[in-house]
């Protein structure tokens, strides 16, 4: 009986730390050189919001990327090159929070599924 309870608590243990570090991965890069390069030698009202936004990006914290460019691209004082990039950016970043939400719901059903395996019947 001891046995068979230190294996399911492995099984559990595995299980989450393959859900962990599932969620954890990025398996969607996204290219923020078109922000780097529109904002490079942009107004100093707009080029710190284009640094944050990048940071976060590249960071993997999608969500502060997310609301750093809707805001950036909020900005009146934006050129159409400037504008084009937050869009493109904006739609790299809907795609790595979608992929990533899909991922840790499969990660999810995975190790609910191991679980279960692993308990005695």
């Amino acid at each position: 009986m001891k046995k068979s309870a230190f294996i399911s608590l492995s099984n559990i243990v595995v299980a989450i730390v393959c859900f962990v570090t599932a969620c954890s991965k990025q398996s969607t890069s996204v290219d923020t050189a078109p922000i780097e390069k529109s904002f490079a030698g942009a107004d100093s009202s707009v080029k710190p919001a284009a640094d944050k936004a990048v940071s976060d990006v590249k960071a993997g914290n999608y969500s502060a990327a997310m609301a750093d460019l809707q805001s950036l691209g909020g900005n009146a004082k934006l050129t159409p090159a400037q504008q084009q990039a937050v869009k493109d950016v904006v739609g790299q970043v809907q795609q790595a929070l979608a992929n990533a939400g899909k991922q840790a719901a499969d990660s999810a059903n995975k190790a609910a599924t191991d679980l279960q395996k692993s308990l005695p019947k």
